[in-house]
């Protein structure tokens, strides 16, 4: 018996009844992080994700960081992508409702599923978009990464694993 797959890759189907893949799994050692939307700082690549035109709920640093070196590379993130250089509020924020505590950085593994999928083009509105699965360090595709919630998001917004639940992939970053 085989455990259940933790994702699945998007299809769709051809004219002549085949399926196709509409998505593929994304590694940085194969395609250009900046592409994604990824910005390097002081040596760490990370991007904010959630919803599309919306500031993030959410950091990921491709790799293992310590936690204070992540909370910088977000602020810097903010700073180059909106302009923003606090990174308590969202930007257009009303500065006075600073947020008194940075959540804690996780170090887990992620997949990162990007449409389309280099072969079958489709040219729809999802092209070059992508979507981030947390999986097992053991997951084919598994990427690791350090997660952070963005101070102001709900902390149920970014989805981050929890170490401290039992069996969730992830660790409290250092």
């Amino acid at each position: 018996m085989t455990a259940p797959a933790l994702y699945e890759i998007e299809t769709s189907e051809g004219d002549d009844g085949t399926m196709h893949p509409v998505e593929h799994l994304w590694t940085p050692d194969h395609g250009d992080p900046k592409r994604l939307g990824f910005i390097t700082h002081n040596g760490i690549t990370i991007t904010g994700y959630g919803a599309e035109d919306e500031p993030p709920v959410g950091f990921i640093a491709l790799g293992h960081h310590r936690w204070g070196h992540v909370i910088e590379t977000a602020a810097a993130y903010m700073a180059k992508i909106y302009n923003w250089r606090e990174l308590h509020t969202y930007p257009h924020a009303d500065h006075g409702d600073v947020i008194p505590r940075i959540p804690r950085a996780v170090h887990t593994h992620a997949a990162v599923l990007h449409h389309p999928h280099p072969a079958h083009p489709c040219g729809c509105a999802w092209d070059d978009q992508w979507r981030l699965v947390w999986v097992p360090p053991t997951e084919p595709g598994a990427v690791p990464v350090t997660a952070l919630r963005h101070p102001a998001a709900a902390v149920t917004a970014a989805g981050i694993p929890n170490p401290d639940e039992d069996g969730a992939p992830a660790v409290w970053a250092a």
